[in-house]
């Protein structure tokens, strides 16, 4: 599972915590007795580290793996396609950090801003985390996933040409990433530095996938771009703003080849229409 599914159980795990505040709350799959450890749990109180666990504490295992995703129709999907639970709702979830995450993040963000005085003479209005693909895929069924999903390079460069100008930009980009000229890109930061980055920032854009989630569990403004593939109904958070290819072929699932019906998306997406969406976000 991705930082995404790591998120969405904190929102159930602080229940749990405070109905069993004596317990060890722990994450793992029952079935083959074993527990997990994320990143994204990292300083939750809420959580457990499974690595760590206290002798004369009582465990309580939330039942959570790839397998009982809950946004998923396990029984309808295939190795081809999947099918959405459209009864899942999720609910913002909770991510902490240390002061040292805090600081790092402080520090990048001083960088960026000698970076934006350094190439601009005026202020800048907002600052904008930005994610324009996912980390390399090696798998193949996940590799074509994140390509059906994925609003193209060329998109993204011609939105960020848009919006440079006024707005500091720090575009969260992995190894494999396409760097986009003319907007900061950290030399090093991690996943957890990064999502300290978010929380200082004023608006997260990006696709639908781990920053999304994480931008609404810090209670950020975000656009997301969802294409055709998964519904922001199933998935996505009402106080962000989300851009999704509403047809019949809505939401395809596609796992297995490279869609049309996401080509599509990507086409009728337009730099406009996430333009409205953005200046949406930022007057609200």
């Amino acid at each position: 599972m991705g930082y995404g599914d790591d998120l969405l159980i904190t929102a159930f795990a602080a229940k749990i915590k405070k109905k069993y505040p004596e317990r060890q709350i722990v994450i793992g799959n029952s079935k083959a007795g074993t527990a997990f450890y994320s990143r994204v749990w990292d300083h939750n109180p809420n959580i457990a580290d499974c690595r760590n666990l206290l002798k004369d504490k009582p465990i309580h295992l939330i039942d959570y793996h790839s397998e009982n995703r809950p946004y998923i129709d396990h029984e309808k999907s295939t190795t081809s396609k999947m099918i959405w639970n459209k009864e899942f709702k999720p609910e913002p979830g909770e991510m902490y950090f240390s002061k040292e995450e805090i600081s790092d993040a402080n520090n990048i963000l001083l960088d960026a801003k000698k970076f934006w005085n350094k190439n601009n003479k005026k202020n800048f209005k907002k600052i904008i985390f930005l994610e324009t693909s996912s980390v390399k895929i090696n798998n193949f069924q996940l590799s074509i996933k994140h390509q059906n999903k994925d609003w193209g390079y060329k998109n993204w460069i011609q939105l960020v040409s848009k919006i440079k100008n006024d707005n500091l930009i720090i575009h969260s980009a992995h190894e494999e990433t396409k760097k986009i000229e003319g907007i900061y890109s950290p030399k090093e930061m991690n996943f957890r530095t990064a999502c300290a980055i978010l929380k200082l920032s004023d608006l997260y854009i990006g696709p639908e996938g781990g920053f999304g989630h994480v931008a609404a569990a810090l209670r950020k403004k975000a656009v997301l771009y969802f294409g055709g593939w998964i519904s922001p109904d199933v998935i996505g958070y009402d106080f962000h703003e989300n851009i999704y290819y509403d047809n019949d072929f809505s939401p395809c699932g596609e796992i297995e080849k490279l869609c049309n019906h996401c080509s599509d998306a990507r086409k009728t997406i337009t730099i406009d229409i996430f333009l409205k969406h953005i200046n949406k976000a930022l007057k609200n």
